[in-house]
C-alpha cells in the first residue's frame, strides 16, 4: 500500500512539474522580447531569466523592464505555487488583467506598474487571501474599485493610483465587503483617477492602521467625514484637486501624526480649520478654497516642525506674526491673494533654513501698503538644476550612446523617472537634500547584492500634481550594460518599495524605461545592405565552410586526444554541468565558475572581500556577473581533496534541494584551485541570535518556527535525499537565518551518504559538537504545550538511538504544539522580531569556521515597505 501511495505521490508531483512547464511556455510563446535564454525546455532547471523555482514549481516572475509586449494570459493560473509576479514598467503588456488570477492562491506580490494593462480590476482578485502587495499603478484601468478587494484581510500596500477608475469608494454593507475591512493595510493610493461621489464615513474606523491616504486629482464631492479624525495612525493625507465642499471635521487636529497635508483646490467652507496640536506638520496646503474670512489662526506660529505653508486664496486676514518667520525649519510661506495687511518688519530675524524668495505675498494688502518688497516679487520657481557630480575623477569622452557615470566610466545606464507624492519640503534649490537620497539608493542596492556601480539624479521639480521627480540613471557595475537579471532585480527593489528613501521624501513611484542594450547589443542598429554586398557576403562565407569543415576533421581529432589524456588528472575534464546527457553527473542550480571569473567577484580575493577563515581555508564574499551576492569557499594548500573526492563532495551537495537546507550555487576547480559557492546569508547563525550578538530578538513563537524548520530540513536530509544524509553535527551554529528568520541547515563538512542499513536504524555515535536542550517557558504558551514541548526535548537527547523520536516525528510533533498555540505551522517566518537595543559588536556570521559549506537557492525575500 505505502508503495502505491509514493507512486500515486511521485505521478502527481510529475505531474504539476509538467502543467508548470507548459504554462510558462504558453506565456513565453504570447509575449514578445522574452530573455533570450528563454529556449530551453526544463523552465526550472535550465535557469530561465527571471524565474525562480522551488522544487521544480515556479514561485516567482519578476521581469521588469525589458521591453516585454504582448498579453498575461490565463495561463498564468496553472502556476499555482506563485508568490510574486512582477512585471512592470513593460508598456508593451496591454489587455485585460485576466480573471484567472484569482486563481493563483498563493500570491502574495502582484505588481504591475506602468504597463499598458486596460479594462475593469476584475473582482476575483478578492480571492488572493495571501496578497500583502497589490499595485497596479499607471495603467489603463477602467469601470469601479472591486468591492471584492475588501476580503485581502493581509494586504499591507494598495496602489491603484494613476489609472481611470470611476465610480464610488466601496465600502461594507453586511452583504458585501468594502474597504473599510482593511484595517491591517498602511496604504490606499487611489490619485489620479476618476472617482466620484462622497467619501463613505464608513471607510474610517479607529481599528485602521492607515498611514497614506491618498486621494488626489479625482471628482469627489461632499464633506470630508469627521470619522477621519478616528485614524490617529495617518502620516499623509492627500484629499486636494477633488470637488469637496463643508467645513473641515473639528475634530481634525485629532491626527497628531500628520506630517503632509493637502487639502488644497477644493471649495472647502467655513473657517480656516484649527491645526492646533498636529506638532509633526511638515507641509499645510489648504489653497483656492472658499473658507469664512479668518484671521490668521495662531497655529501659523506655534507648529515648529513646519517647513512650507501654502494658503493662496483662502480669505485669511490680519497681520501676519514675525514669529512665524523664525520657525526653524521653515523654507517657504506662500499666503497669496489673501487680506494681509499692516506691516512686516522681521529684518533678518528669519530663520537659517528660510529663504526671503521663497515667500509670496503677492496679492495682499501689504505690498500695496509698502511692506517689505522682497516678500513681495512674484514668485520664483524653485526647481533645482542639481544633477549628481561626478566623483574625485577625471571626466572622459564617452562614445555617441553612452553616458559618463559620476565615477567616471562610459556605460549604458538604466534610466526612469523617481515621482515622490508628498515631501516634506518645498526647497528644491537646495541641492544638499538630495545627496542623503542618492545615498541611500546606492547602499540598498549594494546591501541586495545587485550590480549597480553609480547612480546619478538629476532635474528636481515639481509637477502639476505638486508631485517631486527626479530624473534617476542607474549605472552598471564592472561592464557598460545590464543583463536582464540585473535589470529585473533593479526594477524589482524599486516596484515592490523594497528601496526606503530618506523620510522627508515621503511615499514614493517609480516608472522605468525599457533597457535596449541588453546582451552588449547597445548602440547597434539593423541597417539594409545592398545587393552586391549580400552577394559578396555570399561567396565568402561558402569558402569559410569548407575552410571549417576541413580545420574541423582536424580539431576534432586533436581534442579527442586531448580529452583523453585530460581524464586522467581531471575527473572534471568530460564532465558538462550544463547538459543533458544522462552519462554525465546532473549538477541542477550549480555551475561550473572559471577561476577568473571567481577572482574577479572578489576583487582578486582582496582581505576587504575576506569574511572568515577556517581550517579548510579562507571565505570571500563576492558578487558573480548576474549580481548575486555569493560566499566563496576556497581551498587552502594543504586542506585540498583529491580532484575524485571533490567531484564525489560536489555531487553529493548539488542534489540538495529544500527550502530550510542550503544549497551549492556552484565550485570552480580551476588552475589548481579548488572553490565551493554559496548563497552569501547575513543573519548569520541561530547561535549568535539567541546570544544576542547579532541584535535579532528571538521570541518563543518565532523559535518554535525555527526548529520546525530545521526539523523539516533534517527529515528531508534522512528522508527524502538521494541518497539520504546523515548530517552528524547538527547544533545551532548550523543553523542559519535567512532574511525572513526561516532555518536553514548547514555545514556538510561533516556530513555522509546514508547506507542501507542506517536508513533504518539510527546511529549512537555522536559525530559533532554535544549541546544540551535548555527551554525556557514562554508565558504566552499553555502549560500543555510546553510539556510537549519539554517531552519531545528530551526524547532528542536520549542517549540510545533507538529510543529518540524519527524527524518525521519531531516535524508532526512540533506542528502539533504550534497549533496548540495558535499558530500556522505551513506559514513562513518573516523578520518582525524586534532587535536588541544597544546591540554592538555582533560577530559576522561568517566569521565561524564552522560556517564554511552552506548556500542557498530561494528567492530574495521582499522587505515590508513604511
Amino acid at each position: 500500500m505505502g508503495t502505491v501511495k509514493k507512486f500515486e505521490g511521485d505521478e502527481l508531483a510529475a505531474e504539476r512539474v509538467l502543467s508548470t512547464i507548459a504554462a510558462l511556455q504558453a506565456l513565453k510563446n504570447i509575449w514578445t522580447n522574452v530573455p533570450p535564454n528563454w529556449s530551453g525546455a526544463d523552465t526550472c532547471g535550465d535557469g530561465w531569466d527571471g524565474i525562480i523555482c522551488i522544487n521544480n514549481r515556479v514561485v516567482s516572475i519578476t521581469l521588469a523592464s525589458i521591453n516585454l509586449s504582448g498579453q498575461l494570459s490565463s495561463d498564468i493560473a496553472k502556476l499555482s505555487e506563485l508568490q510574486t509576479l512582477d512585471l512592470s514598467y513593460n508598456k508593451g503588456i496591454t489587455g485585460p488583467l485576466p480573471a484567472a488570477i484569482g486563481n493563483v492562491r498563493k500570491l502574495s506580490s502582484l505588481i504591475l506598474v506602468g504597463c499598458g494593462f486596460s479594462g475593469p480590476i476584475p473582482p476575483s482578485i478578492g480571492s488572493l487571501q495571501q496578497l500583502r502587495y497589490l499595485s497596479l499603478n499607471s495603467n489603463n484601468f477602467i469601470g469601479v474599485i472591486p468591492p471584492s478587494i475588501g476580503n485581502l484581510s493581509n494586504l499591507y500596500w494598495l496602489d491603484l493610483a494613476d489609472n481611470r477608475l470611476s465610480g464610488t469608494i466601496p465600502v461594507s454593507n453586511g452583504t458585501t465587503p468594502g474597504l473599510d475591512m482593511l484595517v491591517n493595510t498602511k496604504h490606499f493610493h487611489f490619485g489620479k483617477n476618476q472617482l466620484s461621489g462622497a467619501i463613505p464615513p464608513r471607510l474610517f474606523n479607529s481599528k485602521l492602521t492607515l498611514m497614506h491616504l491618498l486621494l488626489e486629482n479625482n471628482q469627489l464631492t461632499g464633506p470630508i467625514p469627521s470619522t477621519l479624525g478616528l485614524v490617529r495612525s495617518l502620516e499623509v493625507v492627500r484629499l486636494d484637486r477633488n470637488v469637496l465642499s463643508g467645513s473641515v471635521p473639528r475634530n481634525f487636529n485629532n491626527l497628531t501624526s500628520v506630517q503632509e497635508l493637502y487639502l488644497a483646490n477644493n471649495r472647502l467652507t467655513g473657517p480656516v480649520p484649527d491645526l492646533t496640536g498636529m506638532n509633526m506638520l511638515n507641509y499645510v496646503d489648504m489653497s483656492n478654497n472658499t473658507f469664512d474670512a479668518t484671521d490668521i489662526p495662531p497655529w501659523f506660529s506655534s507648529l515648529n516642525s513646519l517647513t512650507s505653508l501654502i494658503m493662496e486664496s483662502t480669505r485669511i486676514q490680519g497681520q501676519l506674526p514675525v514669529s512665524l518667520f523664525s520657525l526653524f525649519q521653515l523654507q517657504t510661506v506662500s499666503l497669496k491673494n489673501n487680506q494681509i495687511n499692516g506691516t512686516l518688519n522681521i529684518k533678518s530675524n528669519y530663520s537659517y533654513n528660510f529663504d526671503p524668495c521663497m515667500s509670496r505675498l503677492v496679492g495682499n494688502p501689504i505690498c500695496d501698503e509698502g511692506g517689505t518688497q522682497k516678500f513681495c516679487r512674484m514668485p520664483q520657481q524653485s526647481n533645482s538644476s542639481y544633477s549628481t557630480p561626478t566623483e574625485n575623477c577625471t571626466p572622459i569622452q564617452c562614445d555617441s550612446d553612452k553616458i559618463l557615470s559620476p565615477s567616471c566610466k562610459c556605460a549604458y545606464p538604466y534610466t526612469g523617472m523617481l515621482f515622490f507624492r508628498a515631501p516634506s519640503f518645498s526647497n528644491f534649490g537646495n541641492s544638499s537634500v538630495f545627496v542623503p537620497l542618492q545615498k541611500k539608493l546606492m547602499s540598498t542596492f549594494q546591501s541586495r547584492g545587485l550590480p549597480v556601480g553609480s547612480v546619478s539624479l538629476n532635474n528636481p521639480t515639481k509637477n502639476l500634481d505638486d508631485y517631486l521627480v527626479l530624473n534617476l540613471q542607474i549605472f552598471p557595475s564592472g561592464q557598460d550594460y545590464f543583463n536582464h537579471t540585473g535589470i529585473s532585480g533593479v526594477g524589482f527593489m524599486l516596484s515592490n518599495q523594497t528601496f526606503k528613501p530618506p523620510p522627508e521624501f515621503g511615499p514614493f513611484f517609480y516608472i522605468g524605461s525599457s533597457y535596449p542594450y541588453f546582451a552588449g547589443q547597445a548602440g547597434r542598429s539593423d541597417k539594409s545592405s545592398n545587393r552586391s554586398v549580400t552577394i559578396g557576403a555570399a561567396v565568402g562565407a561558402t569558402v569559410l565552410f569548407l575552410l571549417l569543415v576541413v580545420a574541423g576533421v582536424y580539431a576534432f581529432r586533436q581534442k579527442r586526444r586531448a580529452e583523453s589524456a585530460a581524464k586522467k588528472i581531471d575527473p572534471f575534464a568530460s564532465w558538462d554541468p550544463n547538459t543533458n546527457s544522462g552519462g554525465v553527473p546532473q549538477l541542477k542550480g550549480a555551475k561550473c565558475f572559471s577561476f577568473e571569473e571567481l577572482q574577479r567577484s572578489t576583487n582578486n580575493f582582496s582581505d576587504t572581500n575576506g569574511i572568515g577563515t577556517g581550517g579548510y581555508g579562507k571565505v570571500y564574499r563576492g558578487t558573480l556577473s548576474n549580481g548575486q551576492l555569493v560566499a566563496i569557499k576556497r581551498a587552502q594548500q594543504g586542506s585540498m581533496q583529491g580532484g575524485l573526492e571533490f567531484k564525489t563532495e560536489i555531487e553529493l551537495l548539488s542534489r540538495v534541494h529544500h527550502k530550510n537546507v542550503v544549497s551549492l550555487v556552484g565550485f570552480c576547480f580551476d588552475q589548481g584551485e579548488q572553490m565551493l559557492v554559496y548563497e552569501y546569508i547575513a543573519n548569520g547563525t541561530l547561535k549568535d541570535s539567541l546570544s544576542g550578538k547579532t541584535g535579532i530578538r528571538l521570541d518563543w513563537m518565532r523559535r518554535l518556527k525555527i526548529g520546525l524548520g530545521a526539523a523539516k530540513g533534517l527529515q528531508y536530509l534522512h528522508d527524502l535525499a538521494d541518497p539520504p544524509i546523515i548530517h552528524r553535527d547538527i547544533k545551532s551554529n548550523n543553523i542559519l537565518l535567512d532574511d525572513r528568520l526561516n532555518a536553514k541547515v548547514a555545514d556538510f563538512g561533516l556530513s555522509k551518504p546514508m547506507g542501507d542499513v542506517e536508513r533504518t536504524h539510527v546511529t549512537t555515535q555522536v559525530k559533532g559538537t554535544m549541546s544540551i536542550l535548555d527551554p525556557i517557558v514562554a508565558a504566552s504558551m499553555s502549560p500543555s504545550s510546553v510539556e510537549k514541548l519539554v517531552d519531545l526535548a528530551l526524547g532528542c537527547v536520549q542517549e540510545l538511538g533507538d529510543n529518540r523520536p524519527s524527524m518525521s516525528e519531531v516535524v508532526k510533533e512540533i506542528e502539533n504544539v504550534m497549533e496548540m498555540a495558535g499558530l500556522n505551522p505551513n506559514a513562513d517566518s518573516a523578520a518582525t522580531s524586534a532587535s536588541y537595543e544597544g546591540a554592538k559588536g555582533s560577530e559576522h556570521p561568517y566569521s565561524n569556521e564552522s560556517l564554511f559549506a552552506y548556500s542557498g537557492a530561494l528567492p530574495p525575500s521582499v522587505l515590508e515597505p513604511k
